[in-house]
């Protein structure tokens, strides 16, 4: 299954499409938004996308609070499942603790990735609104039996093409 992660729009509504219309492109079945969304166009981009979604509040959505029941928004740390992969997605890198596969943050505003022996992937995807670099990012991320396949995507901001990085984590499989 491939999952398309983005954080960090802040106000770029163009940049957030663009970054939602690439990890569509490459083929993401779900989509998922580490916060600090900022605008409430990005949350209606996403309800009219063809692929489920979720989405924290960051540290700027204040705004966005009174819109929780309307979008598929949560407070962090959320814990949810995608095909049998327990997720913990949150804004703050703040609840960092092994207690999922998948721990998901934003906030830096810097595509960090950590592979743990205990299986556990650690994943920011960096920012889309291009505040610190002139590069929006996000994250293509292909789950399958044996290993997360992680492709950090980046677009200079003044054109239009993608570069793709990959890099591959192996998965610790539990034994009954």
């Amino acid at each position: 299954m491939k999952i398309g992660i983005l954080s960090d729009t802040h106000k770029k509504v163009g940049r957030a499409k663009k970054a939602i219309n690439m990890l569509l492109e490459n083929g993401a079945e779900f989509l998922i938004h580490a916060g600090d969304i900022c605008k409430e166009e990005i949350l209606e981009y996403l309800e009219e996308v063809s692929v489920p979604y979720v989405a924290v509040l960051g540290n700027n959505d204040r705004k966005l609070v009174p819109l929780i029941e309307k979008y598929n928004l949560f407070k962090e740390p959320h814990y949810f499942s995608v095909n049998d992969i327990r997720i913990k997605l949150m804004h703050h890198p703040w609840f960092l603790s092994p207690d999922a596969d998948l721990i998901i943050f934003g906030h830096t505003h810097k595509f960090s990735l950590e592979c743990r022996l205990s299986g556990e992937l650690y994943l920011n995807p960096g920012e889309v609104c291009a505040r610190n670099k002139p590069i929006s990012e996000a994250v293509i991320l292909d789950i399958n039996d044996e290993s997360f396949e992680i492709t950090h995507c980046q677009r200079r901001i003044k054109e239009n093409k993608w570069q793709y990085n990959k890099k591959i984590c192996k998965r610790v499989l539990e034994h009954v």
